[in-house]
């Protein structure tokens, strides 16, 4: 599953480079982790019918992995990566052989895409269209690194990235009539308007508007003899840049990137690169993320297993994005340029990530998830509600989760106010909030024949998201003293009883006037009509904060039991398609996230055996997978998908993630290491070669239950699970 391999001999120089750095991070640092990253994990598309759930229609791709192989940081505001797609969701796709550019942004969620940048020679490109064909053969990734070779053009690329800069190296075989194509016309985002213009002799420098302008400046190692525009600011427009010839040796682009102005491009670009060389900017990335990774350590477990692990790690940090420059400025909601002393990212994807992957954010970089907080709080002291992102009101989760894990470097009160104005006022982050308070639930209108991409309120899905959302809250109300709102935010939390029709045992939609939607088949998803990209099935056991309360729903432990067995059992009806309610197991879609808590739910009538077997199913058969390994089962959301396996692989999940406590599982490896962040080390060991999990200490003390606390990652420790066959 190595990509590097079978490298053409102008790849191979990069690969010694690469090679060389790695053994300085592995005398660095006594380990060598980035060789399990696999950044081509995710771009394969996913095909399998038996996997999927259905045949895919013709033309149709479906939605998972939606990752990029290119360079970047962690949590950086440069992800530099080769584009095969404009319109796709991260624009690179592993079965395309055309590369059209190399953008400067990306989330894979068909936005971003930003700065498109090609290497051209003039005897291999048309003046009508730009592009290269490309084998996987004469490709290469790794953590801060790419690398291709473009066979139309007969050039090399490599690129590695800082924060906020890109850097890329090209190696003509002709070195002349070398050019390089800033296509500015296109990104992921429809472009409003694109400016560039020359600077000196071997600089230029401009932005591209896609709603909000993204600033470039660029320096090259050439003299540019000549700049040609096409339609500037058009949709059909380009700018080619002609290199002098003359000079030998790679030709070298150097660019700063900013949200600000191109007066901070340049100064984000001296201060990030200046005059280091490719190598020393490519040996510093390598350095940072053997750092981040080797934050958990491993024994034990498949080469693969470790592979997925590591790479998940990757991904899982790779959003929010920066989004402040060096000088500290940055454009906030409003649109004006503000200078702060914390770091400006991005609005985390939080209906997707709040479940996992910033409970892990908070435990491995907890300044960036401060940073990220106080982003937030700025949108909302501005707007006044802090943001969600497309569904639901997950802050409360990750903000209140953060604090009761020990994370208060940040306005709490204030971040605080915010979030009850969004649990509480009409027209801001809660849509429908307003029906909910009053009712205890959100209706949906009565429609004769819903269908996939009905368009209603997703009331039944809003009611158990603001339910769990307003628990979150009342957390945080507890721990301020604030006991009224307590109160009143825990009474809410039950609400996701009154979508719960005990003559079905399933989570129903309810018209306006407290009866049940009429036309109800349990298996059918919908977009936004009951459910968010979910069905009846997959959102019925969502209830995290109260599972004593959902298990007396059903009757007891019982009936708890034979329901959720159904989930994993009742056959998925292959006529029901929607795009990412995909890749079933039964009624339950690892594809999507909507359900991802349900594996772990037999832990609470007592059977952890039979959430064990159903969390290495999915570890073993849905991660990695496809012809060559590459395809994941789901797309990744910003790292959601990639995050609950670095959890289930290691023996926690933080199943309500407000919560400051883990629940335990088997780890897939003998011993994890990981490293807290104030230094200490919380050590996780496997006893017994078995799967089904017999008994769990604390510090060498009996455990009771299946919870461990969040004390053990800020004091340290060691949690033994034994297990047997």
């Amino acid at each position: 599953m190595n990509r590097i391999r079978n490298i053409s001999a102008l790849a191979s120089l990069v690969l010694v480079i690469l090679f060389k750095t790695a053994s300085v991070s592995n005398a660095q640092t006594k380990t060598n982790l980035t060789k399990y990253v696999n950044p081509f994990i995710g771009t394969a598309p996913l095909t399998d019918p038996k996997i999927l759930g259905y045949t895919l229609p013709e033309g149709w791709r479906s939605w998972a992995g939606l990752v990029y192989p290119g360079s970047s940081l962690p949590n950086a505001m440069v992800q530099l990566s080769p584009i095969t797609e404009y319109g796709s969701g991260a624009g690179y796709e592993y079965e395309d052989d055309m590369i059209y550019g190399f953008t400067h942004t990306n989330k894979g969620h068909w936005n971003l895409c930003n700065i498109p940048i090609l290497p051209v020679s003039a005897s291999g490109s048309s003046s009508e269209k730009f592009g290269s064909h490309f084998s996987h053969k004469n490709e290469s990734a790794s953590p801060g690194f790419y690398q291709v070779f473009l066979s139309d053009y007969k050039v090399n690329v490599s690129l590695t990235s800082t924060l906020r800069c890109g850097y890329h190296k090209y190696e003509f075989a002709d070195n002349k009539g070398r050019q390089i194509l800033f296509d500015l016309a296109k990104a992921n985002n429809g472009v409003n308007n694109w400016k560039i213009e020359q600077v000196g002799t071997n600089a230029v420098q401009g932005f591209q508007d896609v709603g909000e302008k993204i600033y470039f400046y660029a320096e090259l190692n050439n003299p540019i003899s000549k700049l040609e525009k096409i339609g500037e600011g058009t949709r059909r427009g380009r700018a080619l840049l002609n290199i002098s010839d003359g000079k030998q040796g790679p030709v070298e682009l150097k660019i700063g990137l900013s949200f600000v102005s191109v007066t901070n491009a340049k100064q984000n670009l001296q201060q990030e690169i200046g005059g280091k060389s490719f190598n020393e900017v490519l040996k510093a990335g390598t350095q940072t993320w053997e750092t981040f990774l080797s934050k958990i350590q491993v024994k034990g477990g498949t080469e693969k297993q470790k592979q997925l692990l590591y790479t998940s790690l990757y991904r899982a940090v790779l959003w929010p994005a920066l989004r402040s420059d060096i000088n500290g400025e940055y454009t906030d909601v409003k649109g004006k340029v503000i200078k702060a002393d914390f770091n400006y990212y991005t609005v985390p994807s939080l209906w997707d990530t709040y479940r996992n992957k910033l409970v892990l954010l908070a435990i491995t970089s907890p300044k960036v998830t401060v940073d990220v907080i106080k982003s937030l709080k700025d949108m909302g002291d501005k707007t006044g509600f802090i943001p969600t992102f497309f569904h639901g009101d997950h802050a409360a989760s990750f903000i209140a989760g953060s604090y009761l894990r020990g994370l208060d470097g940040f306005d709490v009160k204030g971040a605080y106010e915010l979030l009850l104005r969004n649990a509480n006022i009409e027209g801001g982050t809660r849509p429908f909030i307003k029906e909910y308070i009053e009712k205890g639930y959100i209706s949906e209108p009565d429609i004769a024949a819903p269908h996939v991409e009905t368009k209603a309120k997703a009331g039944v899905s809003k009611t158990l998201e603001y339910a769990y959302d307003d628990y979150a809250l009342a957390q945080m109300a507890k721990k301020l003293g604030d006991t009224a709102n307590y109160r009143v935010l825990m009474q809410r939390s039950k609400n996701y009883r009154n979508v719960f029709d005990p003559s079905t045992r399933f989570m129903r939609g309810r018209l306006e006037s407290g009866e049940w939607v009429k036309n109800f088949d349990p298996q059918y998803p919908y977009y936004e009509y009951m459910y968010r990209e979910a069905n009846a099935w997959q959102v019925s056991f969502f209830a995290p904060h109260d599972m004593k309360g959902l298990i007396d729903l059903y009757g007891g432990e019982k009936g708890f039991e034979s329901k959720l067995d159904s989930l994993f059992s009742v056959p998925w009806n292959p006529k029901h398609i929607a795009r990412n309610v995909e890749t079933m197991v039964g009624q339950y879609c690892h594809g999507n996230q909507p359900d991802h808590e349900a594996p772990f739910a037999y832990h609470f009538i007592g059977k952890p055996e039979k959430s064990q077997k159903m969390l290495d199913y999915i570890m073993n058969n849905l991660y990695g997978i496809g012809e060559d390994g590459l395809a994941l089962c789901g797309m990744d959301d910003a790292g959601e998908m990639s995050s609950w396996y670095v959890f289930s692989a290691l023996g926690l999940y933080p199943y309500c993630a407000v919560d400051d406590e883990y629940i335990v599982t088997v780890p897939l490896f003998d011993e994890v290491k990981w490293q807290t962040a104030n230094g200490k080390v919380l050590s996780i060991k496997k006893a017994g070669n078995g799967r089904k999990m017999t008994g769990i200490t604390v510090n060498k003390a009996t455990n009771k239950g299946y919870f461990v606390s969040h004390d053990l990652f800020k004091k340290g420790g060691e949690i033994v699970i034994s297990s047997a066959e």
